[in-house]
Parts: structure tokens; sequence; C-alpha cells
């Protein structure tokens, strides 16, 4: 579909990149020129932080605070108790209330970043829907809100019609979970007159489920718009590494770590990660973007630089290139490198461990594979006997250790 939005909002979704669908394209531009509307995306707490996978919906809501607009994040310390099965192949594993709590306290650390949540009228709202699901009485919400869901229509949406399809379990409780998200939307618009739910394109079935909802509840008018579900050019699932995901969490994955993730982008992502995940001009995303030879290189550093500015601040983005250069231009130690402290009592430490522990391999077997292939380094010579042990002379000044040419860390003696 071409159109041609009026709103600043809506403008930025198109050209960046960020859209997918939108139940209803003029009604929601024309929504966002008359005044200002509440959004919100919901995150469940299954995790003590989100990971770049989540970076497009967050950037989204960041878009929508920049254009005038208020963003609602809500954390799901309801749904989390049941668990979002779509596209998934098995059940989550439930979570305590205390591990939910514990996990709200880490993902509100990445939205403190990115959003200014206060009292203005586009002011974010931090919100929790166990406020709403914790209490409701079963029998109270089977007859005024079950009453208008059909079965036959949740059962055809793909994301449990795959998991069927399949002849995988879909647990009851699962199955539940469509029904409060879409109470979620009712509720959030009751409330605080929220108009948009924003979401991955595999939230599609739930949103239109809430906009009905609400539309039969309340006779309310209200929208969803969601956003691609982003591979890189090589298929791999945006935020996922060889070493585990990329959080955005300091304490989770360091800010030299989430530099280099960007750094190492592929050249025919550069362009489209610009206008994604920074704040760039687009003419200069595109000009960037269309770089060639080592030149991209540097088009990935401006990348790296602006979005760790973005998740861990100017200092951290700014050391995190300073230590890379070190690093990768003059050999050197960097400050920044990800770094095991050693106590006496743990020597001898072998070296498969100190490849483990310093998180360059995820296991003595990987390690060991890693070394037999030549793909170890220590000090920046070959590393070549899986059974080396480190002792305190070898410890005596940090240890340089490296997995391939990009990932590097330390091992020091506390």
């Amino acid at each position: 579909m071409t159109y041609h939005p009026k709103s600043d909002f809506m403008r930025v979704m198109m050209e960046r990149g960020f859209l997918a669908d939108c139940t209803d394209y003029q009604g929601l531009d024309a929504a966002l020129i008359a005044g200002v509307v509440p959004g919100y995306i919901g995150f469940d707490a299954t995790a003590k932080s989100l990971h770049v996978g989540s970076l497009i919906q967050i950037m989204t809501l960041r878009w929508l605070q920049r254009t005038g607009h208020k963003p609602i994040t809500l954390m799901g310390g309801g749904t989390t108790k049941v668990g979002d099965p779509s596209f998934r192949a098995e059940e989550r594993p439930l979570l305590t209330p205390a591990q939910i709590d514990d996990n709200i306290a880490g993902i509100k650390q990445v939205f403190a970043k990115y959003l200014s949540y206060d009292d203005s009228p586009t002011g974010a709202l931090m919100l929790n829907n166990a406020e709403w699901l914790d209490d409701l009485n079963y029998l109270d919400f089977l007859r005024d809100i079950g009453r208008h869901f059909s079965v036959n229509r949740m059962l055809s949406f793909e994301s449990v019609k795959s998991r069927l399809d399949r002849e995988q379990s879909l647990s009851f409780l699962e199955f539940n979970y469509m029904i409060l998200q879409a109470y979620d939307f009712l509720e959030l618009n009751r409330r605080y007159g929220c108009l948009v739910q924003f979401g991955g394109s595999d939230q599609w079935g739930n949103i239109v489920n809430g906009i009905d909802l609400t539309r039969r509840v309340l006779d309310h008018e209200i929208y969803g718009l969601t956003t691609p579900l982003l591979t890189t050019s090589d298929g791999r699932k945006m935020g996922k590494t060889a070493d585990g995901a990329v959080w955005l969490n300091a304490e989770m994955r360091s800010p030299y770590e989430f530099w280099q993730f960007w750094r190492n982008t592929t050249d025919a992502d550069v362009g489209r990660f610009l206008k994604l995940y920074t704040e760039l001009p687009l003419d200069e995303c595109d000009r960037l973007g269309a770089l060639a030879g080592a030149e991209i290189n540097d088009a990935k550093i401006v990348l790296a630089n602006a979005v760790t500015t973005l998740c861990h601040g100017p200092e951290a983005a700014a050391g995190a290139e300073a230590t890379a250069r070190e690093v990768f231009e003059k050999g050197g130690i960097g400050e920044d490198l990800p770094t095991l402290t050693v106590t006496p009592g743990d020597l001898p430490l072998s070296i498969v461990q100190a490849l483990v522990q310093t998180g360059l391999a995820k296991s003595g077997k990987d390690a060991k594979r890693l070394i037999a292939e030549n793909g170890a380094r220590i000090d920046d010579a070959p590393l070549t006997d899986a059974g080396l042990m480190l002792d305190a002379g070898a410890l005596s000044s940090p240890v340089k250790l490296s997995a391939g040419r990009k990932r590097h860390a330390l091992a020091q003696l506390g």
C-alpha cells in the first residue's frame, strides 16, 4: 500500500523502515495530528534485561515521544505468570513473583536511557499489568470479557495454528494469554486513554484482539501498528550471536562487547540499521550505507558509536572505540575489555577454564575445539596447548586471551 502520512510520527515509521502493518493508516495518522496520542508496548519480564531484538520496539516508543506523543511501557507483571505462546514450540518456564519483580527492576533500567519519564503531557508512563490482572474475579472475567472471544477465531491465528499443526501441546494457561493481552489494551484505553499498541509483526493477532474487544466493550476506536521481525542479511535472528543474546544492561553485556556487536554488522545491513537504531538524518544513513570497500568500516564505527551512546552513554561509546583501536590497531590491551579476576586460591587455572570464565568459550569442550582449530590466542600468540596452566607468575600482569580476530578478554590476578 502507498500511503503518504501527514503526521511526523507516521512519516518516521515509514521512511526509516519501522512499519510492517497498521490496522488503519489514515485513522491513526489523523489521531496523531489531532493531539497527543498515548501508545504502548508490553514487555514480559522473562529476563533481567531486554536484548537487541527488542530495540526496534524501544526505538519506536522513543520516536513516539520525540514527535510529541506519550509512550507507555507496560511491564507484564501479570502476563509473565502465564507466558506468551506466540510462535513458541514449548511452554515457557513459570517464574515466581519475586523473580518477575527482580526482572522488572532490571528492565526499567533500560527504558530510563531511551525515554523521559515525567509529568508532562508527553512524559512516558511505566505501568504494570499486575495492577488490574492480579485481582480479577474469574467468573466475572469470563462473563464480561470471555464472551467476546470466539475460540474458532483464536484457533485460526497463525501463532496458535502453527503450534497445533506441529501437534505440539498448547496448554489452557497459554491459550488465555491472548485474552489477557487484549484486556490490557482495553484497560489502558479505559484508564489512560491509550490509542495505539505497537509490537512485532508476530503480535498482529493479539493486537487485533485488543482492538476488537475495546470496540465491543467501550465502543472506542483504537489502533495497532507492527514492526518487522528483523533478521540480518545473512539470515540470523536479530540480537543473537554465537555466544548468546546481546543484552541491553551493562552488567549482562559490557558496553565494549555491545559496541563490538554493532561494529561487526554485515556490510549489507549498515544503512538499514542506521535508520532503525540511530537518530542520524536519513540522507546521512543512506550515504554511510552506500560506502564500499574499506570505507564501510568507518560507517560501522559510526553505527556502533551512535547505538552505544543511546544505550550506555557517550563516554562508554568513546571508551569502547578507543579500546577497539588499541586492541586491533596497536595490539595492546584495552581497559574496557571483559576481565576475569582470579584469586590466588583458584590457582593454577587451566587455560580451558580461563576461556570459559571470560566468556570466550561456552564450555570446556568448546574451548578445546577453539584451541584445536587454531582459533585461540594468548597475548596475541597462537595458543596450541589445551593443557596449559596459568600460575601466579603467568598472571603477574594481565594476560590477553582472544577467540578469533574480534573477541578478546583479560585474565588477571586479584
